[in-house]
């Protein structure tokens, strides 16, 4: 895409995360605006690296697997926030700094166990079914308790917090309403592991509801590189 374009989309997505942060009495340097970059090729990546993003979402495994090599000169953080199937947590664990979307025991412990002894612990956030969808991924409220307690007990993982992806709704009291119960249920969590920080919710859409609600992580694609290619 149009580099200035992208330049004038990311100095908008930050005056965007600045005004909501002000206007929540929060830091924005306790915001990370991560850009989701799936469907992008590695050009715009790299360009939004010239921009300076340094954390980028991805979602198709495989996508990912040709762009990481591609831009591995590049100091970045990837992020995988996609659907995670048994067959692929090794490639995950191998390639990836970060997993968002780790929704049940067996995804977690594949992780931990494929995660190379020459890396860094996986960070790992639980994906939360937060608005009772079944169509979406993610544990429930109920199965949360239990889930991070095995969770924190892998050996090559740490726990940094929860991930959803409320139902769709233009109402901004709709979208808090579940962004702060997520972080009611974070803070719960907090008791049993206290390395638990994070909350990635928020989209470009409702990014403001979520700052609001206490995000620490917000997954921006759209508002940064345009509509998606499908």
């Amino acid at each position: 895409m149009d580099k200035q374009l992208l330049s004038d989309n990311i100095s908008k997505l930050r005056q965007r995360v600045r005004l909501s942060a002000e206007k929540s009495q929060r830091s924005e340097c306790d915001i990370l605006a991560l850009a989701v970059s799936k469907t992008r090729p590695a050009a715009d990546i790299r360009a939004a690296h010239d921009c300076g993003l340094l954390e980028f979402g991805e979602s198709y495994l495989q996508e990912a697997l040709q762009k990481i090599p591609e831009l591995e000169d590049l100091d970045l953080t990837w992020h995988f926030i996609g659907p995670i199937q048994s067959n692929k947590t090794r490639t995950i664990a191998e390639h990836f700094d970060w997993v968002h979307s780790v929704d049940r025991y067996k995804i977690a412990r594949r992780l931990s166990e494929q995660r190379p002894p020459n890396m860094a612990p996986l960070q790992v956030c639980i994906q939360v079914n937060i608005s009772g969808e079944t169509s979406k991924s993610g544990a429930t409220l109920e199965e949360l308790p239990r889930l991070v307690r095995d969770i924190i007990a892998l050996p090559r993982l740490c726990v940094r917090g929860l991930m959803a992806i409320p139902a769709a709704t233009s109402d901004t009291r709709l979208q808090r309403q579940s962004f702060a119960r997520l972080r009611t249920t974070l803070a719960q969590l907090q008791t049993i592991a206290p390395t638990m920080d994070t909350l990635s919710m928020g989209m470009s859409g409702d990014i403001e509801a979520a700052i609001a609600e206490g995000a620490t992580i917000v997954r921006v694609g759209t508002a940064i590189f345009g509509a998606r290619n499908r």
